[in-house]
């Protein structure tokens, strides 16, 4: 009996050291070849790639489908895209690191925290950039007749705070903590998209509500055109620097009166969009969709005028959310600094 076990031990041990060293050479001959082949930015097979966006009637959503739109020609048909309406910012980066996307675009701040693994996140993510993209300017508007006139003067209103899991949401409390609000106690916060917070403040079933977006933004344009009469712009420029102790992605902006047609300037807070990917994405395949963001960005400054704010000079800016290796190949060829 003991030889029997003995033998068995050992035929035990071999196998599992070849199925170990099986399975390793695999990764490690996978990884090897992810991180040392030659990135050409050439698809070499048709791959369809899919776009996390954000509010129908926000920018995201039509830039993301001018991208996806583009990505053919630019590739010879062997690269495809498909855009899809979403959440926006944290339920972007969720669902692309769980494979629904390939692709997320994404609020700067929210990207630090995935990579961090801190607000929203309770582990670092496997993301990357494939490039900084045009600012978002945060967007606070109230009723005229609802008596807000700051941040602080919400409690108790009834406030859109954005989509659940968005970049605009973590925006919002992160204002209302800054006003020295609870944003679970201190309003009545409505979860809502921007679609309904716009429909929200046409019938005055909501007070006010905070969006993060590129300027125009769609609904905000609506919204201003049709009812330009009952609500305003609120001033949150003062608020800037407990939120830049938060993240130095902070900084000092303007909406200007032309944007919208209102009767002044209004000082705000932006913050910079990233194009985010899994780190395992196939380095020329990120390659291609880098070059053509930047090839392209004309198209898509013409689904929407935010994206001319894309910029070679700014692209690389995107620590402590590091560069995809394939993105890297695109801007060195693009001349980006």
């Amino acid at each position: 009996m003991r030889r029997i076990d003995v033998r068995l031990a050992a035929g035990l041990s071999v196998l599992a050291l070849v199925t170990t060293a099986g399975c390793g050479g695999q990764q490690g001959s996978a990884a090897e070849d992810d991180t040392s082949s030659a990135v050409t930015c050439e698809v070499a097979r048709e791959t369809r790639v899919g776009i996390a966006t954000g509010n129908a009637t926000g920018v995201y959503y039509p830039i993301g489908n001018a991208l996806a739109g583009q990505l053919s020609g630019s590739t010879g048909g062997k690269l495809t895209g498909t855009a899809a309406e979403t959440g926006a910012s944290v339920q972007n980066v969720e669902q692309l690191v769980g494979g629904q996307y390939d692709v997320a675009f994404s609020l700067f701040d929210t990207a630090v925290n995935a990579v961090e693994g801190k607000g929203s996140f309770s582990a670092p993510q496997p993301v990357q950039a494939l490039a900084r993209l045009y600012d978002n300017y945060t967007q606070v508007v109230v009723r005229k007749d609802s008596g807000i006139t700051s941040v602080a003067g919400m409690r108790g209103k009834r406030i859109s705070t954005g989509s659940p899991k968005s970049g605009t949401e973590v925006m919002a409390n992160r204002l209302l903590e800054a006003a020295g609000l609870d944003p679970a106690k201190d309003v009545r916060a409505q979860r809502l998209d921007l679609t309904k917070t716009v429909e929200g403040m046409k019938d005055g079933s909501i007070d006010g509500f905070f969006w993060s977006g590129g300027l125009p933004t769609g609904g905000l344009t609506d919204l201003f055109t049709t009812a330009g009469d009952t609500v305003r712009f609120v001033d949150i420029a003062a608020l800037l620097p407990k939120l830049t102790a938060l993240s130095p992605g902070y900084q000092a902006g303007t909406i200007g009166r032309d944007v919208y047609r209102t009767a002044t300037d209004t000082p705000t807070i932006v913050v910079p969009n990233v194009l985010l990917v899994r780190a395992d994405l196939d380095a020329n395949v990120a390659c291609a969709i880098t070059r053509t963001v930047f090839d392209k960005r004309d198209v898509l400054a013409q689904a929407n005028p935010a994206a001319k704010g894309i910029s070679l000079e700014k692209a690389r800016r995107t620590l402590p959310v590091p560069l995809h290796r394939g993105a890297e190949k695109a801007l060195n060829d693009l001349g980006a600094k």
